[in-house]
């Protein structure tokens, strides 16, 4: 018999326990007097002759009645009403208890074997949820232990604390490694994002997960073949003329295969949630809340709640591919109306929740040099590129915004049907996108001016409308927002590459009690700023790991740009609604609008020939 599981008529595991419980109670209570009763067709004489409802009452007072051997019991029939013949039992005489005993037992050992066989499915999955659980809870317990141990040593010198504690980072991490290696799902995911945030955890954490980048589950093809006909009703040789079972990309959420369209005949890429993520989600979810309020609980300091926050909101939009459908046709269509930059986004041919087929789009990664230098593409150009890109996401009226822009969501490919640029970016991955309301979008706009042109009380003043930072944080946000030294940010030098001493200048102040300032601070700013802050920091890396000639120069005056822009809407639509520009204050304010505006970009203009220049007769460094 094919076992059934449970959570299809949609009970969960707690309830199918509870059942089998329930289950099981009663058929032991009530083998005996099924037993009994079955082998005699008549009523016990020292029961009533009328017919009793079947019940476990009923059945448990039968099986307390007197036994009368079978002889007896024949030569009752026969002889009805006479007193010599009364149920007896027999000194000494065991056999009956035997022949009970094993009855019982057999019946019980049936309806074990009978509902562990119904229930084997939810049994599996209540175990494997206590496995996964236990894992977490009990490298939770061991790691809070270890680190309660050394910071209470009072006996040691800072040098040793120090060498200590980075022990002890080191061993949490390698522990806490192997738990999300065995429990995977959106585990790993949590582990690849927490890798690259060497500038908020402590160091040994970082470079301990890095592994789990190049460590993502492939899930079968025979899973995968079940969860199509699950999702669409149709198996994949009824939708594709060819399927590919081995992935080309294989990520923590989703793997892609490369298969051929049945009606049209057209190569599509196909992007399939990994099966197994539907089952452990809710779960896993619930212990990466756990973990981080316990974490907090005991060192109060340290303040992660708001990672497992941001986690809650936006897995369930990555893991609905139909969101992700709409998300790659909406910014299709605004790059198409409102910027010439060289972006191509795959088209979707059609979604289900778990399941993407589009257009099949190939191209290398952006930081394969190699690539991009035998084709004759510029780096330089790649870098500008991405950074239209992704300064018209952010400060674009109405722009969706790209919030995971890593290498691997974006391939570069030669195209000679123009000259310049002579290549196209393709973006993948459309799962986790936000929209910036206006409002923020333009204090953001102000802000980046203000940093650009090193004006710190202006800083200050839109760093508070835009993520309500005080003075005391004031710096730390400077720094995270631009990714530099805030000395660096108040010389004015924010668009001068960054050197080896500035990395471990920050570096050496975030362990010497920055961390601590910074985890609060994030904690404490909108979710949408902690998203700009994130892609701000996956662009900064792809525009480090091109090695332009220019370096960030570039990058921040097209930055500066698209938030001059902005600005200059804003004061456009201020003075339209002061009514006809033709009135003669109306149209001093425009003037004076278009004159901050021009100057700006004439500033900019300058600074960008200055640079390209420099670059022409080879002084740049």
């Amino acid at each position: 018999m094919k076992a059934t599981s449970l959570r299809s008529f949609g009970l969960d595991t707690a309830a199918a326990v509870r059942r089998f419980s329930a289950i099981s109670s009663l058929f032991i209570f009530a083998s005996p007097a099924l037993s009994s009763s079955s082998s005699s067709s008549s009523p016990s004489p020292s029961r009533s002759n009328t017919p009793s409802s079947f019940s476990p009452s009923s059945l448990l007072a039968g099986s307390r009645s007197l036994w009368t051997c079978r002889r007896c019991l024949s030569r009752k029939h026969s002889t009805q009403g006479s007193p010599q013949f009364e149920s007896r039992r027999i000194p000494g005489d065991n056999g009956w208890a035997r022949k009970r005993a094993v009855k019982l037992t057999a019946a019980a050992g049936g309806t074990l074997g009978a509902t562990m066989l119904i229930f084997s499915d939810d049994i599996k999955h209540a175990y494997a949820a206590i496995e996964r659980t236990g894992r977490v809870v009990g490298t939770l317990a061991i790691c809070i232990n270890d680190y309660r141990t050394v910071l209470n040593r009072k006996d040691t010198s800072p040098e040793e604390q120090a060498t200590f504690l980075r022990a002890c980072h080191k061993r949490c991490a390698e522990r806490t490694l192997r738990v999300l290696e065995k429990n995977g799902s959106i585990f790993i995911k949590l582990g690849q994002h927490l890798s690259s945030m060497g500038y908020l955890i402590p160091l040994e954490w970082a470079t301990t997960f890095i592994p789990l980048q190049d460590k993502c589950p492939v899930s079968s093809i025979e899973s995968i073949e079940a969860m199509f006909v699950a999702d669409t009703g149709r198996r994949i040789d009824e939708l594709f003329l060819s399927f590919e079972p081995t992935p080309i990309g294989a990520a923590s959420l989703a793997q892609v295969h490369v298969a051929t369209l049945k009606e049209s005949g057209q190569k599509v890429a196909v992007k399939v949630q990994h099966p197994a993520l539907a089952e452990w989600v809710p779960l896993d979810l619930a212990l990466t809340r756990m973990t981080f309020s316990t974490l907090k609980r005991f060192f109060p300091e340290y303040d992660l709640e708001w990672l497992s926050r941001e986690m809650d909101l936006s897995l369930p939009q990555e893991l609905d591919f139909r969101t992700e459908a709409e998300n790659a046709k909406r910014t299709k269509l605004y790059f198409k109306k409102h910027s010439d930059a060289p972006l191509v986004i795959p088209e979707v041919m059609w979604a289900k929740e778990r399941i993407l087929v589009m257009e099949f789009l190939s191209g290398c990664r952006p930081d394969d040099l190699n690539y991009l230098d035998s084709n004759g593409i510029d780096r330089d150009e790649v870098s500008a590129a991405l950074a239209h890109i992704f300064n018209e996401m952010i400060f674009g009226d109405g722009a969706p915004l790209h919030c995971d822009p890593h290498g691997g969501n974006i391939a570069i490919r030669k195209n000679t049907t123009r000259r310049k640029p002579n290549f196209d970016i393709i973006l993948y991955d459309h799962g986790l996108y936000r929209d910036i309301p206006r409002e923020l979008r333009r204090s953001y706009a102000k802000l980046w001016l203000a940093v650009i042109e090193a004006d710190e009380q202006r800083m200050r003043k839109y760093a508070y409308e835009v993520a309500g930072i005080t003075d005391d944080h004031f710096p730390l946000f400077a720094s995270a927002i631009t990714g530099r030294d805030y000395t660096v940010v108040a010389k004015k030098a924010v668009v001068s590459p960054r050197t080896p001493k500035e990395k471990e200048e920050i570096s050496g102040a975030l362990g010497d009690g920055m961390l601590l300032q910074l985890v609060e601070l994030l904690g404490k700013v909108p979710r949408i700023i902690l998203l700009i802050l994130k892609m701000n920091d996956l662009t900064r890396s792809l525009d480090e790991n091109l090695h332009t000639r220019q370096g960030p120069m570039r990058t921040f005056l097209i930055l500066a740009r698209y938030a001059a822009r902005t600005v200059f809407e804003e004061q456009l639509e201020i003075v339209s609604q002061h009514g006809s520009i033709f009135w003669p204050r109306n149209l001093l304010r425009f003037l004076c609008t278009f004159a901050d505006y021009v100057r700006v970009e004439i500033k900019l203009q300058l600074y960008e020939t200055w640079l390209s220049m420099r670059n022409r007769f080879g002084t740049s460094s």
